[in-house]
């Protein structure tokens, strides 16, 4: 090789290396780029594999579901304007004054309702009671509710209709006939019939409610107003026990009204009548651990509308109730 051709080659070959060397910092810097990015998006998505990188903050609480406390609350309302009106009629002749009546939804007048002439002292003094606490308990709801406490709704409380609410659960429990009336207000005997509907079904509904509750305040409530609603039930049992003893016609008209409840919230044979169990009375209905059983709100619908289907009016509440609970189930 002559001295032309080497320094030549030397050229070339300095050429290459710087070439070389080139292509290594590019790449280089590629890589890097790549790193940073990855960094980047670490920083901002939380990539668990960079422990500098700051941790995603915790799942915060699940959205609630199902109803409100003041939905539950307000469902209770609607049965406590039920039972306020029924027994203050047959207690005292009138019924809810006109400012406890107001709230949210449409307010519905209430069908029938007139005072009954006792004939037992005592039945008139438990009626009493009853309808002052079943007025209280609408107050108290009221209050606790405020603003967002429901109307209440129009009610059938009537005795002389056959074709109304009494009637056709009486009907429907094969104490009366096609056509004939059912009047609670008629008798004594009468009256406990009537309260015996609903003062068994109140106390299923609250047990049935009370764990839906989240406030430990309106839970507390709630237990409070189930005790009063057992207490009310357990002394109308008591009464139609003891008078069915000399009548046993009308035990057995009690029994066949539980038969109708059970009939209505579906299949499960849970409702008990006051037929005593073997040599034991039946005051309190429990089952084989000594607890009472509940009912779900659609289940106290379809008692009170009186139809097994999902329905929201009928019965009782010919317009349906106030507020977000308002379907019976599908029985």
């Amino acid at each position: 090789m002559n001295t032309n051709e080497a320094i030549i080659a030397a050229f070339d070959a300095r050429a290459k290396r710087r070439d070389d060397r080139r292509d290594f910092f590019k790449a280089a810097g590629t890589a890097a780029a790549a790193v940073a990015a990855t960094s980047m998006l670490g920083g901002c998505f939380g990539n668990s594999n960079n422990k500098d990188a700051t941790p995603a903050p915790p799942p915060g609480p699940p959205p609630p579901t199902g109803p409100s406390d003041a939905d539950i609350l307000n469902f209770a309302l609607n049965l406590e304007y039920l039972e306020a009106q029924f027994y203050s009629y047959a207690a005292f002749g009138t019924g809810l004054a006109a400012n406890m009546l107001t709230g949210t939804g449409t307010q519905g007048a209430v069908i029938g309702g007139r005072k009954v002439n006792f004939t037992d002292p005592l039945v008139s003094q438990y009626a009493q009671e009853i309808a002052a606490d079943e007025v209280t308990h609408v107050t108290f709801l009221r209050t606790q509710l405020g603003t967002s406490a429901v109307a209440q709704p129009a009610i059938d409380v009537g005795g002389t209709d056959p074709n109304g609410a009494f009637s056709s659960a009486a009907r429907s429990a094969g104490l009366v006939g096609a056509g004939v009336a059912f009047d609670p207000y008629a008798t004594d005997e009468n009256f406990l019939l009537g309260a015996f509907i609903f003062e068994d079904v109140g106390v299923t509904a609250y047990k049935g409610a009370s764990p839906l509750l989240t406030s430990k305040v309106y839970l507390e409530a709630a237990a409070g107003l189930l005790a009063a609603e057992a207490y009310h039930a357990s002394l109308v049992r008591t009464v139609l026990y003891a008078k069915g003893v000399a009548t046993p016609s009308l035990r057995t008209s009690a029994d066949a009204i539980s038969n109708a409840r059970d009939s209505l919230d579906g299949a499960s044979d849970d409702d008990q009548g006051i037929s005593p169990v073997g040599s034991q009375s039946n005051i309190v209905p429990t089952d084989s651990s000594g607890i009472a059983f509940s009912r779900t709100a659609g289940q106290v619908l379809n008692v009170v509308f009186l139809n097994k289907l999902a329905v929201d009016r009928g019965g009782f509440f010919p317009a349906g109730v106030n507020g977000a609970i308002k379907t019976s189930a599908a029985n």
